[in-house]
């Protein structure tokens, strides 16, 4: 199962998808802030989202798992 992992280090300011969403390689799935930048993640596979790991406002460092796709 592929999971989608944060790239930088920062905030989970949202979260774009919910358990049972269909995503396409390339969708975003999170949106991190760090240094007041917002900076998406997307989803490097296409999948249904099985396991959302993280939540609003949530620290994160650079390859924490986030969302857990099927």
């Amino acid at each position: 199962m592929p999971d989608v992992e944060a790239h930088i280090t920062g905030t989970v300011w949202k979260i774009e998808v919910e358990v049972g969403d269909s995503v396409q390689e390339g969708d975003t799935v999170v949106i991190l802030e760090s240094m007041k930048m917002e900076m998406p993640v997307e989803a490097e596979d296409p999948g249904v989202v099985k396991e959302i790991l993280v939540e609003e406002g949530q620290s994160v460092s650079e390859g924490d798992a986030l969302v857990v796709l099927e």
